[in-house]
């Protein structure tokens, strides 16, 4: 009697191990998240198949130590995140990940990590089914260092009908995102405030140089995507009107951000300057309204983040 009893209290704490160490499936993931990927995929343009897929991809279907540690689905490194981190190997030794109060809030700011950095501008212009094209401008864009990142999100999209999620309509559920970790997770994140339906955007000034092109200054918190929307411009024309390198990532506050495009020389009365501080030629580009591909050209420079020293003289026309 003892032994049957000692058996079966063996066998329960055996279940109990096995169920404790349970993972999601592939196919319980995408139960659980797809109503969220349809829903940044109507708010921010991005196919919902490719957020399920990089999920799936990212997490190991919600079983990877970021995602149960951190409730980080896609990971994303910290790079200028103000809110909680969490610290892993990866690429290199002891790196820096975002962590987030719930997974909801690791979606969105997936979104808003594609739609506010300039290098991903491009695969807005491409129609929301094209999943493959999306693919490849990711891996393209600097995603992921894996050569085979395209393939890979392909093959998920492909192997679990992922893109039919892309044709479907989003039905709101107010249940979906807390209002509380959002507001928590904001005051932290001013990235994540400025994308807020609810927040308030003062009217912005639009100045025009000497050199009539017109730009608005970046306030604290702006973001690429935010502008593009607030003026009525794609974020590939913002990018390529304003020439910025592919390693800036966000806004500073007092940015220039040009709304029309930069001319190919300076006015005859301002041929060149002496610099009165070190700086890179592409913020020359920004501060006098040129084109950085002709202002290089002049100057003989080859790279756009080409560090310039006090005291030299640029030519600007």
């Amino acid at each position: 009697m003892k032994f049957k009893l000692l058996v079966i209290f063996s066998g329960l704490l055996f279940s109990n191990a096995v169920l404790a160490n349970a993972k999601t499936t592939v196919e319980d993931y995408i139960e659980q998240w797809k109503e969220i990927a349809i829903r940044q995929m109507h708010s921010h343009k991005i196919p919902a198949s490719i957020t399920m897929a990089q999920g799936i991809l990212e997490s190991s279907f919600g079983n990877s130590e970021l995602a149960v540690k951190a409730n980080n689905h896609f990971g994303i490194k910290c790079h200028g995140w103000e809110g909680a981190k969490i610290y892993k190997d990866d690429d290199a030794k002891n790196e820096c990940f975002r962590k987030y109060p719930s997974a909801e809030m690791s979606y969105e700011d997936h979104s808003l990590f594609l739609t506010s950095r300039p290098r991903y501008g491009s695969l807005f212009q491409l129609e929301i089914t094209d999943y493959a094209g999306w693919a490849h401008g990711l891996k393209a864009a600097g995603y992921a260092t894996n050569p085979k990142y395209a393939k890979r999100l392909i093959d998920l999209i492909e192997r679990y009908n992922l893109d039919a999620l892309d044709h479907q309509d989003f039905v709101p559920n107010t249940e979906l995102i807390a209002e509380k970790s959002l507001t928590e997770t904001t005051k932290k994140n001013p990235v994540l405030e400025s994308n807020n339906s609810n927040t308030k955007v003062k009217r912005r000034e639009v100045v025009t140089n000497t050199n009539r092109t017109k730009y608005v200054i970046a306030r604290e918190g702006d973001t690429f995507y935010q502008l593009s929307l607030e003026l009525g411009m794609t974020l590939r024309q913002l990018h390529k009107y304003n020439d910025f390198p592919p390693n800036k990532d966000h806004l500073v506050e007092g940015d220039i951000v040009y709304i029309t495009p930069k001319r190919n020389r300076s006015k005859k009365s301002l041929n060149k300057v002496k610099l009165d501080s070190d700086s890179e030629i592409w913020e020359l580009s920004q501060e006098y309204g040129l084109k950085l591909r002709n202002l290089m050209q002049i100057n003989a420079i080859s790279s756009p983040t080409f560090a310039l020293q006090k005291g030299e003289v640029i030519h600007l026309r």
